[in-house]
């Protein structure tokens, strides 16, 4: 089915049974709180105490039980670059099960739609910038996060097989780095944003001389406000019915340097920063090509600067464990 004919496709109706997997995430917990405002009432949502993803029988069981309308697959195991190196047989073993349980069992329960999230890790390391979709299995995955790459690359596969061998209408897309609430703020598991924030904060508290960051500063990253994925995926979700994925970002970057005076200057921290070349610096620059989406018609609307905003007004009073 094309993008034309997906002009017809089945619209989520406000009582359409909707489960959200890994509702309790920053991007699950954020489709929530979208679809909820837009006047959606019938979403499942289950905690991993509930339902291990991980296991076949209980996901199919669940699938055979509330027989979902639609579907958003948020649910992954994520960290940052420390975590993903650490853990690299967690990582792809438990997002390649995530992935395999719903998906198939999406296809077997009839679903109507399913919207899969990946990674732009999924990139090789040395791809052109900025990234355009055609560039996956281009050439070498970065090191420290193959794990989870490899896992997400099979989810897109799964969803472009299951789409070409029995017509199901799965799509994928691949967000950029994010941010928002209800993000991991653990420094040795978090993503270099939210890890910045809280780094920043208690500086700024212990009127420490500086504060430091991983590798030189000079990697590019793109930052995308969840609260502006959660929009993307629902016009994705009603307007979209191709077998490739698609990007979701701003198109815009910024180097690792830079956004930490960012931070800096949002907090209010007065002393220096420093960087410390002997950690990695990971991938040198990871900027998604958005012009598939935007061409479609959806474009982020929240500021860099304003999306650092409203996060540090959310914790800046929150005591860190």
């Amino acid at each position: 089915m094309g993008l034309q004919s997906g002009m017809n496709l089945n619209k989520m109706e406000s009582n359409s049974k909707i489960y959200i997997a890994g509702h309790r995430g920053m991007v699950g917990s954020a489709l929530v709180r979208n679809l909820e405002n837009k006047g959606y009432s019938n979403i499942v949502v289950k905690t991993s105490a509930e339902l291990d993803l991980r296991n076949q029988a209980a996901v199919n069981a669940f699938f055979e039980f509330e027989r979902p309308d639609y579907v958003f697959l948020a649910a992954a195991k994520v960290g940052g670059i420390n975590a993903n190196n650490v853990y690299r047989a967690e990582f792809l073993y438990d997002n390649l099960m995530i992935e395999t349980n719903i998906i198939h069992a999406a296809y077997k329960s009839g679903v109507k739609k399913l919207l899969f999230l990946g990674s732009s890790c999924i990139y090789p390391k040395m791809a052109p910038q900025p990234l355009k979709e055609e560039y996956l299995l281009s050439g070498y995955l970065e090191y420290t996060n193959e794990p989870y790459a490899i896992a997400k690359i099979a989810g897109i596969k799964l969803c472009e097989s299951y789409r070409s061998q029995y017509g199901c209408d799965f799509i994928s897309a691949m967000p950029t780095n994010l941010y928002g609430p209800n993000d991991n703020y653990d420094l040795k598991s978090s993503h270099v944003l939210p890890a910045l924030i809280r780094k920043m904060i208690t500086a700024k508290e212990e009127n420490a001389e500086f504060v430091e960051i991983w590798g030189t500063g000079s990697p590019k990253r793109e930052f995308l406000h969840v609260n502006d994925l959660a929009e993307a995926c629902y016009f994705l979700m009603l307007n979209y019915s191709e077998e490739q994925f698609v990007n979701i970002g701003t198109g815009e970057d910024i180097t690792i340097y830079e956004l930490t005076e960012l931070v800096k200057d949002i907090i209010g921290f007065q002393g220096e920063i420093k960087t410390n070349p002997s950690m990695p610096d990971g991938t040198p620059r990871k900027l998604m090509d958005v012009s598939k989406i935007n061409n479609l018609g959806w474009k982020a609307s929240i500021s860099l600067r304003d999306g650092i905003a409203s996060v540090y007004e959310e914790i800046k009073e929150k005591t860190w464990a």
